[in-house]
């Protein structure tokens, strides 16, 4: 059967049956896929092609002429043009089943895994209002008004927002208020093309338990005048605004923060409740953004590893020590390896402030650090970025042997490559893949995999019940 020619700008009937890691419906056209924005399985519609390719297209929503059950009228009134989530118009009961989907799915076709234990996902506490930090791009508009908000899906034309329904609502006043000022002061905003201006982005940070927020302004250099009496300002008008900074980024980057940040009014940071601790977080490192189902993913942790009091814990990528210190006061000793020096300093602290002695930070990159230890940790804790894990890692890990691994990651697709690597030959069982959802309304999911040595991998005579002092 010979397959028709597809045209851009075609218009073409499509039924939805699925979506993809991306957030886009996906159906079938003449025997070929076709990505399609804005839909949900169940939904049948006439699409235009926009972009086409010998096995498979994406195209636009020109009409639904039939409406999945699992569509709903979305929260935000810009969430069809807004590219900060995609799946306002999807039911949440249905966005739990899809990302469940979504990582059985990556782990059968990419990890090669047959039927993986795969949970329910974890639900947020509430599908909206959940993210305790919202980074806004800045710019102008045609009549020259300041502007923040996130980029047209696949453009690089900002929607302007003056509130975002997934963000904490206590953010929402400095949003739309802050924007005013910035007119007010007359300060140049940044102009990517032209590597020009100074104000790039607003960050807003809350700690959801203590009600504390944090205002950063991230800037290409530090010239913004009169921005100390600004920085008092905010925090007369804002009670729980207990911090006001300023953070350099002088690249010309897609990344948002720079290395350096100055506090200009207030305290560098926000304390933040989590797992009966209280932590210091600072603009600019990184903490969960949905701290209520973080919290319950740790739960599940903590049950599954039962941890006796007597093991050794290493927590690989361990940040400011988010994980590693509740898990610290349920083992003999921690130690977290991070890369960041700046948040290997914010872990020390938090660790001081909270009265756990038996934690040790370390400052570098994990595939450097993690062959060095001279001691076999009895769990070890993974927590990449999305890129997953250096493969000097992997092939640390499978020469040294721990009995036990918590592989928890933000992009499934990475994990199951890891976890195939790991896997090979039998060397380690998964046990039980859990699923969270910190992200509602997008399609990213954060998963934890639980992984255990099997006897075919029992060969590490060297291992010792000794303190890891080679670090």
């Amino acid at each position: 059967m010979t397959k028709t020619i597809w045209q851009q700008g075609e218009l073409i009937e499509v039924a939805i049956a699925d979506l993809s890691d991306t957030g886009d419906g996906v159906g079938r056209f003449d025997q070929r896929v076709v990505f399609v924005p804005d839909t949900v399985p169940g939904d049948r519609a006439i699409v235009r092609l926009v972009h086409v390719k010998p096995k498979y297209a994406h195209g636009r929503l020109q009409q639904l002429l039939q409406s999945s059950p699992h569509r709903l009228r979305p929260s935000c009134i810009v969430a069809d043009k807004c590219g900060g989530c995609q799946w306002q118009h999807i039911s949440y009961e249905y966005q739990l089943t899809a990302k469940q989907n979504q990582v059985i799915q990556a782990l059968e076709r990419i990890g090669g895994f047959v039927a993986p234990p795969v949970n329910p996902v974890l639900t947020a506490i509430s599908p909206l209002g959940y993210r305790n930090k919202a980074t806004y791009p800045l710019g102008i508009s045609t009549t020259g008004q300041v502007q923040a908000g996130y980029y047209q899906k696949g453009s690089h034309q900002l929607i302007n927002l003056n509130q975002c329904p997934v963000q904490d609502p206590r953010l929402n006043p400095l949003l739309a208020e802050v924007k005013q000022d910035i007119q007010k002061r007359d300060w140049s905003i940044y102009d990517e093309q032209h590597h020009q201006g100074i104000l790039r982005h607003l960050s807003l940070r809350i700690g959801r338990r203590t009600g504390e927020m944090l205002l950063t302004l991230i800037v290409k250099d530090w010239n913004l005048p009169k921005v100390e009496n600004q920085a008092q300002e905010w925090l007369q008008r804002y009670p729980q605004l207990v911090g006001v900074s300023l953070n350099r980024n002088s690249d010309r980057t897609n990344a948002i923060f720079g290395s350096e940040t100055r506090c200009l009014a207030g305290v560098p940071y926000l304390r933040e409740k989590f797992a009966g601790l209280e932590f210091q977080v600072r603009p600019d490192t990184f903490f969960q953004v949905c701290t209520e189902t973080a919290e319950a993913l740790l739960q599940v942790i903590q049950s599954e590893l039962n941890l006796q009091g007597h093991e050794l814990l290493v927590d690989a990528y361990c940040g400011i020590g988010t994980l590693t210190l509740p898990l610290a006061k349920q083992v003999r000793q921690a130690t977290g390896l991070e890369l960041q020096p700046q948040a290997v300093e914010q872990a020390i602290l938090n660790a001081q402030h909270n009265g756990i002695n038996n934690v040790k930070f370390q400052a570098g990159a994990v595939e450097k650090l993690l062959p060095k230890m001279g001691t076999i940790p009895d769990v070890v804790l993974l927590d990449p970025p999305r890129k997953g894990c250096d493969r000097a890692v992997i092939e640390s890990l499978m020469q040294s042997k721990p009995p036990r691994i918590v592989y928890v990651s933000c992009k499934v697709a990475t994990l199951a490559r890891d976890l195939k690597l790991l896997c090979q030959d039998g060397l380690y069982t998964i046990t039980c893949i859990q699923p969270a959802d910190f992200f509602p309304q997008t399609a990213h999911v954060e998963v934890a995999a639980f992984l255990v040595l099997s006897q075919l991998g029992k060969g590490h005579e060297s291992f010792q019940k000794t303190e890891i002092s080679n670090l």
